[in-house]
């Protein structure tokens, strides 16, 4: 196999932008009818998430021992679109009719059996991961949305219990289908640790042309009906080694790093464990901090937390004003602490960037591509601590 091949042939390719998966898929649902129905009927969203993996994927072919972690967890995945072994040889069909449709006199029986072949490998990989984790885990967990509240015009906190327990670590996220926007799904991260009654605490914000969140915030019913995938990455766990934290979160990105205030809070009322956190939780006006006094309140109630609101668009708010990457990153002092980063992608990649540059080394600053805002293609109930009004910490 020539990689070097593989990626020229595919750069030719992915230069005819759009066209490429709107062939693929006219070519896929013609031949095999019967996988129309794992798709929504809408593919705007879905047209780029091919491009994206099949793109990813073959520039590192070369390098598939590197990649696999990345393709295992594309097996595993399919499993909640209801993929099956049989499957994939209608997708490598209509994969290499559309190579061989662009590329034109470029396209060879050599190059094409290169493609087969590389294909072939992607395939069996993802196949023996999603047999493996049939094993352990079903395809999605359904769960019933037991509680919400609407925070403002564009968020909702909801609570949902799913049919049996969810085995996820504080930091995960999800991606979550829900019934009235079937086959739609979205990455949500639980915003609370593991609770015995197994029901989970998400957090959605209202994303631009997002389908899945604005219906959520503005239609979900007590009642309604969520799938919820597999949970999914670990940069945002909590550290083992106890070092202290830096907590820098974006509008509903708050959510996994509330999950983690809950993990510490019950390790430091347990054994009073010490673990120094501030979080900086940024929002557009003072309104939109949605959890602000819950925060307030566990930050006069435990010596070990700090919390610092910051606004970015609202002149009258009395704190912190600006971008919330550059009020903390302004701050300074954080080089020894692990600093965790959730929020939209932009407000990601200027946080992180703010932090590098006032010297916080790179590898100390994490941050998940499972974002809160993200639509994808990214765990004994517990009394509320003392001086936590409201009782929802920890339920």
């Amino acid at each position: 196999m020539d990689p070097q091949a593989l990626k020229d042939s595919w750069a030719n390719t992915a230069r005819h932008g759009d066209e490429v998966p709107l062939f693929f898929y006219s070519h896929l649902f013609l031949t095999h009818p019967e996988t129309r129905s794992m798709f929504p009927m809408s593919m705007a969203g879905q047209r780029d998430k091919l491009v994206a993996a099949l793109g990813r994927i073959v520039s590192d072919v070369d390098r598939l021992d590197e990649v696999l972690p990345f393709v295992q967890q594309l097996g595993r995945d399919h499993r909640r679109f209801a993929v099956l072994a049989e499957h994939y040889p209608a997708v490598g069909e209509s994969l290499l009719a559309t190579l061989a449709h662009f590329s034109g006199p470029q396209w060879t029986e050599s190059l094409a059996g290169q493609w087969a072949e590389a294909y072939g490998l992607v395939a069996q990989v993802m196949i023996e991961a999603a047999a493996e984790s049939a094993k352990h885990t079903p395809p999605w967990w359904n769960a019933e949305i037991v509680g919400i509240e609407r925070r403002g015009l564009d968020v909702a906190v909801l609570q949902a219990r799913t049919d049996h327990p969810y085995p996820y670590q504080p930091g995960q996220s999800a991606a979550v289908e829900f019934s009235r926007r079937p086959r739609l799904w979205r990455y949500l991260t639980p915003a609370n640790a593991p609770r015995a009654d197994d029901t989970l605490e998400l957090h959605v914000k209202i994303v631009d042309g997002g389908q899945v969140s604005t219906a959520l915030v503005q239609s979900a019913a007590l009642g309604d009906t969520l799938r919820i995938g597999a949970p999914v990455g670990a940069a945002l766990l909590l550290p083992e080694d106890g070092t202290d934290l830096l907590m820098v979160a974006g509008a509903t990105g708050l959510a996994p790093l509330r999950a983690l205030l809950e993990q510490i809070d019950r390790q430091w009322q347990a054994d009073r464990t010490q673990r120094r956190v501030d979080l900086f939780h940024g929002a557009r006006t003072e309104a939109d901090l949605y959890e602000h006094q819950l925060l307030g309140e566990l930050a006069a109630a435990r010596p070990w937390f700090r919390y610092v609101p910051v606004v970015s668009h609202d002149a009258s708010f009395s704190g912190q004003r600006g971008l919330v990457g550059d009020v903390a990153a302004g701050t300074g002092g954080w080089s020894d602490r692990r600093c965790l980063v959730c929020g939209s992608p932009n407000m990601v990649r200027h946080t992180v960037s703010a932090l590098t540059s006032a010297g916080v080394p790179a590898e100390q600053v994490r941050y998940d591509e499972f974002t809160a805002g993200a639509e994808p293609t990214p765990e004994p109930a517990v009394a509320a601590p003392a001086g936590i009004a409201g009782g929802r910490w920890g339920q």
